[in-house]
């Protein structure tokens, strides 16, 4: 009987591909990237092939990659949907997601709401970008979502935030016509996007000085002076920073609740409701419940 392939194995390579390179699949997965190099060479030697090829900064898989991919899918979601059936974790855990733009000031209040809407459950957080978050909703990692809204709905719009430009203190914005210096996210990202169309159709130039990931890394730069950002509010500036006036308004940008597929129904109409509720407590948040 020739050895069974590893299902963390499996799963690694699985998250490779949906994440689009190693250095992400090791953050999702929360592993180093050296654990996740790893995973691929037993694989590749369980099966005497090379299955992932470095394509610049990201990878590409071979055909036997491809064909492994097909039946890692099938193999894993065969064991979870087992796993499902006979009920192995005694816990109920809800996963529940958050983008980083509320995370700092929104979260604490969240989590104490989304326990007492279940109680008898544990609730688990995630925060990220929301493009991640969404993606990891899609398959099915996470239960819920509290996500900025993108080009694509991601589920029920619950509240708005408002839309500021943000710089340091001791910014000195460009004269002359100059070009305003942008911090922003890496692509993809509804925001970065926002913030250079508002400013291109004001008539104001403007180019990408700095980009960053993670809000962390998009503050800081900010926070340094290397240039201005445009945030989501949630009540108050981030720290180190203020707020700018000169630049054009740009409104607000929708807060979604995405859930995954094949949620209990009743247990996505509680989540969204205890959500709803908590935005509907904060006018400043501006509810649409």
């Amino acid at each position: 009987m020739p050895d069974p392939l590893d299902l963390v194995h499996l799963k690694t390579l699985v998250t490779i591909a949906e994440c689009g390179g190693f250095h992400r699949a090791a953050a999702v997965l929360r592993v180093s990237q050296s654990t996740v190099s790893q995973h691929v060479r037993l694989l590749e030697r369980r099966l005497k092939e090379p299955l992932v090829e470095r394509a610049g900064r990201g990878v590409r898989f071979t055909l036997q990659g491809e064909a492994l991919l097909v039946e890692a899918r099938r193999i894993l979601a065969v064991h979870d949907e087992s796993l499902r059936r006979l009920e192995v974790a005694a816990e109920r855990v809800i996963l529940v997601g958050c983008t980083e733009h509320a995370a700092d000031q929104m979260l604490p209040q969240l989590l104490d709401v989304m326990r007492h809407g279940f109680p008898g459950r544990t609730v688990r957080f995630r925060i990220d970008r929301s493009t991640q978050l969404t993606q990891v909703v899609a398959r099915g990692a996470l239960d819920l979502a509290v996500v900025l809204a993108g080009p694509e709905p991601a589920g029920p719009q619950v509240a708005e935030l408002p839309l500021y430009w943000y710089a340091a203190p001791q910014f000195v914005p460009p004269r002359d016509r100059a070009s305003w210096p942008i911090v922003a996210f890496e692509e993809p990202c509804g925001l970065r996007r926002r913030a250079l169309q508002a400013l291109e159709s004001a008539g104001e130039p403007a180019d990408i000085i700095a980009e960053s990931t993670s809000l962390d890394g998009v503050v800081a730069a900010v926070r340094a002076g290397l240039g201005v950002a445009l945030l989501p509010s949630t009540g108050r500036a981030p720290a180190g920073l203020t707020a700018l006036r000169q630049l054009p308004d740009v409104g607000t940008v929708g807060l979604q609740v995405a859930a995954r597929r094949g949620i209990d129904p009743e247990l996505e109409r509680m989540a969204r409701e205890v959500i709803e509720e908590f935005f509907a407590t904060r006018a400043h948040l501006r509810s649409v419940a």
